[in-house]
This record gives C-alpha cells, sequence and structure tokens, in this order.
C-alpha cells in the first residue's frame, strides 16, 4: 500500500489544504492523524476560534477525527491509540474528556496515553487529540503501545516522591510487568516519551544508568520533553512506550552525542522508523546551534530527521508522522517552520501535532521534533 493522504467526503470546520501538513496518511502499516483541537474558522471575524468547555471541546475534536477515519474507509473499532495533550487548566476537568471518550467508544478502549502540556497553540483549547488507527479494518497494528506509566502503586500513590531516579526505576519496572503480559520484554522497546517537571531537569542524567540497566541490547529512540506538572502531582517523571514483535534494529549516522546515552538515533522494526527527538545540536558536541532563530533550528532538524530516513533506505515522502515540541520563546516565529515544512516536503506532507513545552533539555533549544516514518 502507497502512502495515501486521507481527503475527509466532509470537514467543514477549516480548509485543511492551506496548512503545511495532512489531516492524516493511510499507510500499510498503520493510519497516522495530525493532532486536533476544537478550532474551526469564524467567517464572521476570519480567524480560527475555540468554542464551548471541556465537553464541547472533546465532542467537536472526535468528530473531526470521525470524519477523517470515515474518508480513510476506518471508524472508531480500528483505533489503536489516542494521544490526549490536556493545558493545565484542562486537566482539573480531565475526567470530562474521559467520559466522552468512553461515550464515544463503547466498550472498545484503545490505549490511552495522556500528556499534560504548558499550553496549545490554540490559546482558548483545553486539550488536543492524536489518534493512530490499523492499516484497515481488522488489521492488527505493527506497533505495541503501553498506556501512560506513571511511578505509582496499584492503588495510584507515588512511589520515590521527590527522588527523580527512584521514580524512573519504578516507571520502567512497571514497563516491564506490562510488558510482560503481553508476552514482551523491554528488549522489544523502539520508542520511550518521557516527560519530566522542571524540577527533575539538574538531576536528569543521573537516570540514564537506570536505562542502561533495563534497556537493550539495541536501545530505543527516545524524545525527552519538560512539561509544567505531570499527571500526578508529585510525579517527577512519566513515559509513554512503544514496542515491537519485531527485531529491533538500531540505525545511527555515527553522530557522536549519542555516545554514553541509552538511546539510538532511531529504531527501525518491520517498516517502522522509529526516531529521537531532533534537534539543532551539533552532531559532536551536543552544542545548541542557530541559538534564538526557530526557523533556522527547524531547518536544521528536519534535515537531521530526512538524514535518518535515508539512511534506513527511505525518501522524505516516507516520513508519515512529526511532533514538534516548541517552547514560548520561539512563538512570535513558530508560524514560519510552516514555510520549512512546505519546503522540504512535498504532498503527501506529513500528519503534525505542535505543542507547547515548559522548556527543552538545553536552553536555546526552540524546537524538538519527533518523527515517525513508514519504509516500503
Amino acid at each position: 500500500m502507497a502512502i495515501t493522504p486521507i481527503h475527509p467526503g466532509h470537514f467543514p470546520w477549516y480548509d485543511y489544504k492551506r496548512y503545511s501538513f495532512s489531516l492524516g496518511l493511510k499507510t500499510s502499516a498503520g493510519a497516522y492523524l495530525s493532532g486536533h483541537t476544537a478550532s474551526e474558522y469564524q467567517p464572521a471575524s476570519r480567524r480560527m476560534v475555540v468554542r464551548g468547555g471541556m465537553t464541547e471541546q472533546v465532542r467537536t475534536v472526535y468528530a473531526k477525527v470521525a470524519a477523517i477515519l470515515e474518508g480513510g474507509g476506518l471508524g472508531p473499532g480500528d483505533v489503536t491509540r489516542i494521544v490526549e495533550y490536556v493545558r493545565p487548566e484542562g486537566i482539573e476537568r480531565y475526567a470530562e474528556a474521559a467520559a466522552v471518550r468512553q461515550e464515544l467508544f463503547d466498550g472498545y478502549q484503545p490505549v490511552v496515553n495522556t500528556v499534560p502540556v504548558k499550553s496549545l497553540l490554540r490559546p482558548d483549547a483545553f486539550i488536543e487529540i492524536e489518534v493512530t488507527a490499523a492499516a484497515a479494518p481488522g488489521v492488527a497494528p505493527g506497533a505495541v503501545f503501553l498506556p501512560s506509566v506513571q511511578p505509582v502503586d496499584d492503588q495510584g500513590k507515588i512511589i520515590g516522591a521527590g527522588d527523580l531516579v527512584a521514580q524512573t526505576r519504578v516507571v520502567y519496572d512497571r514497563a516491564a510487568r506490562m510488558l510482560s503480559a503481553l508476552g514482551l520484554g523491554l528488549d522489544r522497546v523502539v520508542k520511550t516519551a518521557t516527560y519530566i517537571t522542571p524540577r527533575a531537569l539538574p538531576d536528569y542524567e543521573n537516570t540514564v544508568q537506570a536505562r542502561h540497566e533495563r534497556l537493550g541490547p539495541v536501545f530505543p529512540a527516545a524524545v525527552d520533553i519538560v512539561m509544567p506538572r505531570l499527571l500526578h502531582p508529585q510525579a517527577m517523571v512519566q513515559c509513554d512506550f512503544i514496542a515491537t514483535h519485531e527485531t529491533p534494529v538500531a540505525v545511527s549516522p555515527g553522530w557522536k552525542r549519542y555516545d554514553g546515552l541509552a538511546c539510538s538515533p532511531a529504531v527501525r522494526a518491520g517498516k517502522l522508523l522509529y526516531m529521537s527527538g531532533q534537534a539543532a545540536l551539533d552532531p559532536t558536541t551536543g552544542r545548541v546551534l542557530h541559538k534564538g532563530d526557530i526557523v533556522a533550528q527547524a531547518e536544521y532538524t528536519y534535515n537531521n530527521v530526512l538524514q535518518l530516513v535515508r539512511l534506513a533506505g527511505g525518501e522524505p515522502h516516507h516520513l508519515v508522522k512529526t511532533i514538534e515540541y516548541v517552547t514560548p520563546a520561539s512563538l512570535e516565529r513558530y508560524r514560519e517552520v510552516g514555510g520549512v515544512r512546505s519546503k522540504m516536503f512535498q504532498e503527501p506532507r506529513p500528519a503534525s501535532t505542535g505543542l507547547v513545552t515548559e522548556a527543552l533539555l538545553y536552553p536555546g533549544m526552540w524546537i524538538d521534533v519527533d518523527a515517525l516514518a513508514v519504509l516500503d
């Protein structure tokens, strides 16, 4: 199956063809949708608006998702993963979002990852939702997703309060038990998304040993993001894990900055190429490049992404999804990143989600791109 864009028969919320991303792409490995808020174009004011509280917004988002899935010949029963990005104000009303999801999926519950964010690009939006679906009705997904893993016990109480390394060990050990129940181990993890609080950032390097002890022999791709708070108010870290039934294969251009890290620049598992978060970092020293210029950083970053895709045997059109994590300082020029995407990618462009972080790992980093490719 070729990588093809999904064009809904009816999508009244805005003219999606004006943007530098696809609503969704359908591939042999799955269908990947861009993240969506409840935004819609208001002709009277000639601008995008977001209406309503959490319940109304979530219903609008899922109406968009349903229209896109239908355009790809899919339905709610084909959804394998839902990622809910929630503003701090939305966390207090998260039960409303969960209730709508429970109602709409009517007993069939995909894996859910819930990620608190600094803010969303639509400032009035409480939540942004990103969906992954099967390649076709009844086709098993090529990836194994775990729900968000927190450093808590079976009663939901925090473990290792105030101790980042202890909490990291708890998260990985919980993930190991969850994977074991599925007949897999941590050696089959191909991607980790780690979210930490600002309080955890100074000690984050101290968690490398905990990951070294548990992961490998092929270290997964990884993205590491700082958010103002996490799901549990005492959590300093939470993680999302993707595993595979395939044999993972590391893909590396030999970038020295990965030496000593418990992650690979990219990992191939069957047709899927998972990439670590890419930024404008010197490949040898890890020094931040193009400080203060998000456009130059974005261009450098996407060149890195495409280098990894080509090294794995792919081409730019194999890139199917990106998540752009950006800092508040970058927002004044963030719209210009769309021009970078338009220049570097031809139709159909990747599905995309844009999120505002509390910070990125290194001062001066303004954008971090998490990318996925599906290879022939």
